[in-house]
């Protein structure tokens, strides 16, 4: 199991402020709306250096949206700010007509996503927007692991065409990848090659499937890791070649098993090659208030939960 360390852990929200900041100053173009959650987003350097690229909408999320899809007009390229709540469920129809039907190039970008919003309960923790923005045509979905990967992610959606919905969180998690790192998207990222079984992870489950490796090595299983910071387009060519060689898998994300990046890899499987998988994920329920940690102990979504799957599914691929 090839090891990986971390000097500090960092939320991925601020990632994306860094991110954002950078991209100002790399393209004129770049402007950022925020629906009155400045500092929850970490736009503030943005606004500091761009006061005049910055345009604060207040509690008017869907106004957000239509306002961002004219600025796409101008040749603008606007970064939209609030939590992941607002950003997919309270708005959706104004995604989808005024910005994914007409292909606008506008970039959703969600804080606050899943269950590690932690105490402010099942009202504000949405564990189904990756299925409701995937399902809509031509529209890019990231959901990336650390701090750098969220910065990375930022600038490279400046240079991608069309609409795209980038989705981070609110607590401190190891911040691993390298801070130079190349983001390609829809390129997974390989993390540890193995031949036992297949681990496929998003967001903030990628260290816990990382430590889940470790752990699995112990037993005597070694674990194929694959960073799956692209949900759509699903880096289909990894994904396959990876289960050709294991025959097995588990996907791992902090999301509703409806929908997600489990559901994505199992369409794929059951058309191209069908294969025992397992789910690591929210088995159809809403949240609830707790810390973090305490949340993703409760719903399974740790480097635990995720060696549970892995063993049920090597007994399903002896059978």
């Amino acid at each position: 199991m090839k090891k990986y360390t971390y000097t500090e852990s960092k939320d991925t929200r601020s990632g994306f402020g860094a991110g954002l900041l950078e991209a100002g100053r790399q393209d004129e173009n770049v402007v950022a709306l925020c629906a009155d959650l400045i500092g929850s987003l970490k736009m503030n350097d943005f606004i500091n250096e761009f006061p005049a690229r910055f345009f604060q909408i207040g509690i008017a999320e869907a106004n957000m949206m239509g306002i961002a899809a004219g600025l796409t007009i101008g040749g603008k390229i606007p970064f939209t700010g609030t939590f992941a709540n607002f950003s997919t469920g309270r708005v959706y129809d104004q995604i989808r007509q005024s910005i994914a039907y007409s292909n606008k190039n506008v970039k959703i970008c969600a804080s606050h996503a899943g269950l590690t919003l932690g105490e402010d309960g099942a009202t504000h923790q949405i564990l189904e927007d990756i299925g409701l923005m995937k399902m809509l045509p031509g529209m890019t979905v990231i959901n990336p692991c650390d701090f750098n990967q969220t910065k990375a992610a930022t600038l490279a959606l400046v240079n991608h065409e069309g609409p795209a919905y980038l989705r981070f969180g609110r607590p401190v998690v190891p911040n691993f990848t390298q801070a130079d790192q190349t983001f390609e998207i829809g390129k997974a990222v390989m993390l540890n090659e193995g031949r036992d079984v297949t681990i496929i992870a998003t967001g903030h489950l990628v260290w816990e499937a990382i430590k889940a490796g470790e752990l699995l090595e112990r037993l005597g299983i070694d674990a194929e890791i694959i960073n799956i910071h692209t949900i759509k387009p699903l880096d289909e060519e990894a994904v396959l070649n990876s289960i050709q060689k294991t025959g097995c898998v588990v996907t791992a994300e902090e999301h509703n098993r409806l929908g997600g990046l489990g559901d994505s890899v199992a369409q794929l499987l059951v058309r191209k090659l069908p294969t025992p998988q397992e789910y690591v994920a929210v088995d159809d329920s809403f949240g609830e208030s707790g810390t973090p940690a305490q949340l993703m102990e409760k719903y399974g979504l740790n480097a635990e939960a995720i060696v549970i799957a892995v063993q049920k599914v090597l007994a399903r691929k002896e059978l």
